[in-house]
């Protein structure tokens, strides 16, 4: 057989294999063809599935931490929250980090389209091989896709699915936004590491969690750090693992070069540097923690909860630190040392009720022999004798009284006095009484006795609206204990100094607040600086109410508390010594101090060798050493209202004259008999004292002395239509009404 023949027998018995052959790849192609086309289908529909960029709002990622601030600008401390953000805008974000970010994130952004397909076929073939979900390959922008954009029910799976539509709406957003725009955003949303429980979202948060710096000091090392981390935040923490944070480093600085960002000299000098991380807690330490506790209570009844959880707040306060520093120091120096009792301080700016000092000698944390409570805003502590000008302001205001004609007989009131009340009796501090003497004298000596009968022959019920009125948000029970501080629930000095404040201010009551204005996340100001103001008694009532009290400072009870400027104020010290009490005020400030033990079974017999605890020795020399520093050099009166003339004012049918201390003439005078109606106290002229022949309730020109009264030692005719309160006739009592209680000195 020819060879010919040979080869002609071996194609044709090769024949069917080769056509089976050829038809086998040909089904296998037509497969591959229509798989494909069905895949293709399948990732169109699923993009398709996914809603467009436009019609997602983008999300801040976490919670955002509160910053508080003082008056100055000067942080005090950050709210409470898991998350710590403190978004930049381009301009602030230094670009040797941008560029060190986009060199190790993401080479190509500045010419891909959102999407780099080279990459993710590059980490596909990758996953492929090595196994595993579908990873890597994510532009910057489908990061930012990722943190901003997709519900949680997608990114989290990583599926191809997601892959799909991360990279339609990636591309979707670079054709909405731009490159400079992507990337401000990606730097600050991306999470860069936890500390301390709270993670740093961004790198201004980063910058001050890692570094304890601002972004703009930081250099080539810091920034490379910086960028390594949002890829691995916990594996790349440098706190956590310093040698893969170096070696994190040192991957971006090459990528840096790489690019041409920077040199390879550059690079090598970088990574030659340590880590310069540096552990801070300026996202834990509060400067001002009863501060910020009080802030956050203020938020959420001036904002509502939502917006406080929402966080990305700046708050400006009201605080001036240097008044904050002053009072911290007023308290140390006078009850600092060990197993004093604890001090409360609040001062408040009486024309717009700005809180500008809130102080504790209390150390704040959950610790042993430390506290959250707040004894400034949250006390309910007894008032003692500081509760006595409620009652001179409804004498003024409700009565048209003039305190220096409104005469009481001082004497002890023993059980049975009040009727209605038989265990109710009343004393002074020092078991000494004065006889006759009228209601300016007897508050600048403190006398309860005089008190608890003006109480009464007002009304409980008038007083405590008094109260409420200038300032007490207290529940107060028209109780006839109330006239001389003895309450039910007790009051907070914030209370006290912001009722006071309400006399220092002409009559007009400020609420009081913490906060002046807020930063919302979208930049929006919301100013509440300045609550409106309300009317409670004329400026020419509240200047008379300031003159008895300014004499409780001159020489009363308060001599302690003068610091050489006209001041006007009260002591006040309870039961057993338990509170003791100054609160005062000038023109320009109006303080309240407290000091107690916060176990109120704990008395204050003797306290640095002081004595009783008296709010007089007490309280007095802090609110004497707070007040000369927060004055800040300022010295200025109380300006008379332009009602008043020689000293006089008119206010209703009567006339208030200034009050002079009491000489050594005396008296021989006799009072009519009260009964607790109302009823007027009379008293004949002093046997020293010339006849005045003056009207009453006539002011001749150039004459102080109205009323029918005698020389300016107080002593004369006696008041017209005032209300005055005599010895109580046994025969002839009238009721009374109120509950029964404590009483106060």
């Amino acid at each position: 057989m020819s060879r010919r023949e040979r080869q002609r027998r071996r194609r044709k018995r090769s024949h069917p294999i080769r056509r089976f052959l050829l038809v086998g790849f040909g089904l296998l192609g037509a497969c591959l063809l229509a798989a494909g086309g069905g895949f293709a289908f399948w990732v169109v529909s699923t993009a398709n599935s996914a809603p467009n960029i436009d019609q997602l709002h983008p999300r801040v990622p976490g919670a955002q931490a509160t910053e508080i601030l003082a008056a100055g600008g000067q942080r005090l401390g950050y709210m409470a929250s898991d998350i710590v953000r403190n978004p930049l805008p381009q301009s602030k974000q230094p670009r040797t980090l941008r560029r060190a970010t986009v060199a190790i994130e993401d080479r190509r952004f500045w010419q891909h389209g959102g999407v780099d397909y080279q990459g993710m076929l590059r980490a596909a073939i990758k996953d492929v091989f090595q196994g595993g979900g579908i990873q890597g390959g994510s532009t910057l922008t489908m990061q930012l896709v990722t943190n901003i954009y997709l519900p949680n029910s997608i990114k989290d799976t990583h599926n191809l699915k997601y892959k799909i539509i991360q990279a339609k709406l990636a591309t979707e957003l670079e054709n909405h936004r731009s490159r400079n725009w992507i990337l401000t955003q990606y730097l600050n949303d991306v999470p860069y590491g936890t500390m301390f429980g709270r993670t740093a979202i961004g790198v201004g948060a980063a910058s001050q969690m890692f570094f304890d710096k601002p972004l703009r000091k930081l250099d080539l090392a810091q920034f490379a750090l910086l960028a390594g981390l949002p890829q691995a935040p916990s594996q790349y923490n440098p706190f956590l693992y310093p040698k893969l944070a170096r070696w994190r480093r040192g991957l971006v600085l090459q990528a840096m070069v790489r690019s041409h960002y920077i040199t390879q000299a550059q690079a090598d000098a970088a990574q030659a540097e340590s880590l310069q991380v540096k552990e801070n807690n300026t996202y834990q330490y509060l400067r001002q923690p009863y501060v910020v506790d009080y802030v956050e209570q203020q938020l959420v009844k001036d904002l509502g909860q939502a917006t406080v959880d929402k966080g990305g707040l700046k708050v400006y306060t009201t605080i001036n630190l240097a008044d904050q520093q002053a009072a911290a120091q007023a308290i140390k120096q006078n009850e600092g040392q060990p197993g004093d009792p604890a001090v409360a301080l609040v001062s408040v700016n009486p024309a717009n009720g700005q809180i500008v000092a809130l102080q504790n000698s209390t150390t704040y944390g959950t610790g042993k022999g430390q506290t959250t409570f707040d004894y400034a805003t949250q006390a309910g502590r007894q008032t003692g004798s500081s509760f006595k000008p409620f009652v001179l302001m409804t004498l003024i205001h409700d009565q048209n009284g003039d305190p220096n004609s409104t005469y009481y007989v001082s004497k002890y009131l023993p059980a049975g006095w009040l009727p209605g009340y038989p265990n109710y009796s009343v004393a002074t501090a020092e078991l000494t009484y004065q006889g006759t003497i009228n209601v300016t004298k007897a508050m600048a000596i403190s006398d309860n006795t005089v008190f608890a009968q003006l109480g009464v022959d007002l009304g409980m019920q008038n007083v405590d609206q008094m109260a409420h009125a200038m300032g007490i948000t207290s529940q107060l029970t028209a109780n006839p204990s109330e006239a001389i501080g003895g309450l039910k629930y007790g009051v907070s000095a914030l209370q006290m100094a912001d009722s006071y404040a309400t006399l220092a201010n002409g009559g007009q009551h400020v609420p009081p607040t913490l906060i002046n204005y807020v930063i919302l996340p979208n930049g929006k100001r919301i100013d509440l600086g300045n609550p409106k103001p309300k009317r409670v008694f004329s400026p020419g009532e509240a200047y008379a109410g300031t003159q008895v009290l300014e004499s409780v400072i001159q020489w009363g009870t308060g001599t302690g508390a003068s610091y050489g400027c006209p001041a006007a104020g009260k002591t006040g010290t309870t039961n057993n010594y338990t509170d003791a009490w100054f609160v005062g005020y000038s023109p320009k400030l109006s303080t309240a101090v407290w000091v107690g033990y916060p176990n109120k079974e704990i008395y204050m017999n003797d306290v640095n060798g002081l004595g009783p605890g008296y709010g007089g020795t007490l309280a007095a020399p802090i609110w004497r050493q707070f007040m000369q520093a927060a004055s800040n050099g300022y010295c200025g009166d109380f300006t008379p209202p332009a009602t008043y003339w020689h000293g006089v004012e008119y206010f209703g049918p009567h006339a208030v004259s200034a009050y002079v201390p009491p000489t050594t003439t005396t008296s021989t005078s006799t009072t009519t008999t009260g009964t607790g109606t109302g009823t007027l106290a009379t008293t004949t002229p002093a046997t020293t004292s010339p006849a005045n022949t003056n009207p009453a309730n006539t002011i001749p020109p150039g004459n102080p002395n109205a009323n029918g009264q005698g020389p300016p030692n107080g002593v004369g005719n006696g008041a017209q239509n005032g209300v005055g309160h005599g010895p109580q006739n046994p025969s002839n009592n009238a009721p009374f009404h109120g509950g029964s209680g404590g009483t106060g000195f």
